[in-house]
């Protein structure tokens, strides 16, 4: 599923990642490279499965931790209120 960010939610693409701020609350979350892929992936209209395939490809790791990885992430932009 292709993810949204929030109503607020603005990035920034730093040496290191991706910062979201969530411009309402002043509150910040920094991705590190493989959370910047991920979150790219997804807005960009891919789906998780897509977003597993860009990390093993780009990290060289196996498919089930990339596949664990991206659940994880994205379960925590939802749950944080930072994406639908």
């Amino acid at each position: 599923m292709a993810l949204r960010l929030s109503a607020g939610i603005c990035t920034a693409t730093t040496a290191y990642g991706t910062v979201l701020l969530d411009q309402h609350s002043g509150e910040y979350w920094e991705l590190n490279p493989s959370g910047t892929l991920v979150v790219r992936t997804l807005l960009d209209g891919g789906d998780e499965r897509d977003a597993v395939d860009a990390l093993v490809a780009e990290f060289d790791i196996d498919r089930a931790r990339a596949t664990r990885d991206v659940l994880a992430l994205t379960e925590q932009l939802r749950t944080c209120g930072l994406a639908s």
